[in-house]
């Protein structure tokens, strides 16, 4: 009679829980991105280079720790979205397809299905989407080369078609992980200039074919809002929501950059490096709308470092070689997005 009383407690308990996640799945969607810090497997593939986390490396990435962190990462996702979890979120860092399938087993509150292409990164790291099958269809994927002017092996670009299941809105998400700043900043700037410039490309022909297209451009750029791979050759620009603007693309981050606030902590301050750049159709008041201001940096309370040299910044899954056990490097971000009344 005991254990009756204590299971019909709890299933009262989580009810409305559920019943407000789903209603607000039916008039809304959240989308976010998130580095999520190495998520390699234990096994070793020959056609990449792996041996960074692998059992017998320095790092003795093993079975015990590889769960650990998708365990982890699938706390800091339930998190999001006021406890509902995104409908839409776009991943970097991960080595392959099947690490996304291990992540979405232990995510089991949602129907989540994986978008990825393999790319030819060196180290095998590639982007991916993860999106919600009970919202969204999906349309067509492509996966969009990145030729730097080095000829050094990029990420590609992902471009996932989702169709809006109440809508019927088509929605184009570009997935990015642009070059990296090793060497200086101002040496590699042109790599990143690069990215954005096929970016641009792609954007350019999807407006001569369909002008009026839903776009939502996210991703871990490793530049800020006002480098000019985004805001120049990219032509992403600060707005301020409910007031015209001539952009085509205006960047969600932008705001809380200039508040000096970001989601990648390093040499003792913040970098707004992950960003959601969308096109103006979500602020044109028709089928699919940004709620205004609805753009933040995600940190869960314990997510945070506590002390010493990364205070205030995400706990990573090492610091340097020694194992911390944390989440990621990067904090997620993330946008909620309104479906409205028919065109």
């Amino acid at each position: 009679m005991r254990i009756f009383l204590k299971a019909t407690f709890v299933l009262v308990l989580f009810l409305p829980l559920i019943s407000n996640c789903q209603n607000a799945q039916r008039d809304s969607f959240y989308v976010a991105n998130w580095n999520v810090e190495n998520l390699f497997d234990t096994i070793h593939d020959p056609v990449k280079d792996d041996k960074e986390f692998l059992p017998d490396s320095p790092r003795q990435w093993n079975d015990e720790k590889y769960e650990q962190k998708l365990t982890n990462l699938a706390k800091v996702i339930n998190y999001m979205n006021n406890g509902c979890g995104p409908d839409i979120l776009a991943v970097e860092e991960v080595e392959n397809i099947n690490v996304l399938k291990r992540l979405i087993y232990k995510l089991r509150d949602r129907d989540y299905m994986v978008a990825h292409r393999d790319s030819p990164d060196a180290r095998g790291i590639d982007v991916g989407l993860l999106y919600d099958r009970s919202i969204f269809d999906i349309d067509s994927l492509a996966a969009i080369h990145v030729e730097l002017p080095d000829h050094n092996p990029t990420r590609d670009i992902l471009h996932v078609v989702l169709i809006h299941k109440k809508s019927k809105e088509k929605v184009h998400v570009y997935v990015n992980h642009w070059p990296s700043r090793r060497g200086g900043e101002q040496k590699s700037n042109s790599n990143r200039v690069t990215a954005a410039e096929v970016l641009k490309s792609s954007l350019d022909t999807l407006a001569l074919t369909s002008p009026k297209s839903n776009v939502i451009i996210l991703g871990d750029f490793n530049d800020e809002p006002n480098n000019e791979s985004i805001e120049q050759f990219l032509g992403a620009k600060d707005f301020d929501c409910g007031t015209a603007t001539n952009s085509v693309w205006v960047n969600l981050a932008y705001k809380k950059f200039s508040n000096k606030e970001g989601s990648y902590f390093f040499g003792g301050k913040f970098d707004m490096i992950d960003q959601i750049i969308i096109s103006t159709t979500f602020l044109d008041g028709k089928r699919l709308e940004y709620e205004c201001n609805s753009f933040d940096v995600i940190k869960p309370p314990f997510m945070i470092s506590q002390k010493g040299n990364r205070e205030g910044g995400a706990i990573p899954t090492f610091n340097g070689n020694i194992y911390v056990g944390g989440y990621s490097d990067h904090y997620p971000v993330g946008a909620k997005f309104r479906v409205k009344g028919k065109k």
